[in-house]
């Protein structure tokens, strides 16, 4: 069974192509759930409702997943509750790439 560190492993090589910074230190992946069929399902936000890059986004989070042998099928829940906050949610290196402090 794949684990939630392994996964998130994965999605730290998915970039927002806007901002140059991963989707796991940006905050954007609030949740993943990783059942016994080994089916994970992946709960995240976008920086912004309106971001141009979100389908590429979302195509990149499930491949990403996929490369883990174990996985049987990925899902992305996309979800707008809670907001995206860089101030909040942004690890201390993407908040030192974005010069949030």
């Amino acid at each position: 069974m794949p684990t939630n560190e392994e996964i998130m492993e994965k999605l730290r090589e998915v970039t927002d192509p806007d901002i140059g910074i991963n989707i796991v230190d940006l905050g954007l992946v609030y949740d993943i759930e990783i059942r016994e069929n080994n089916n994970i399902t992946v709960r995240m936000t976008l920086t912004s409702p309106g971001c141009p890059f979100g389908p590429i986004l979302l195509s990149q989070v499930e491949e990403a997943v996929k490369k883990i042998p174990e996985v049987a099928q990925v899902s992305v829940n996309l979800v707008w509750e809670p907001t995206w906050n860089p101030e909040t949610m942004a690890s201390d290196t993407a908040k030192d790439a974005l010069g949030i402090w």
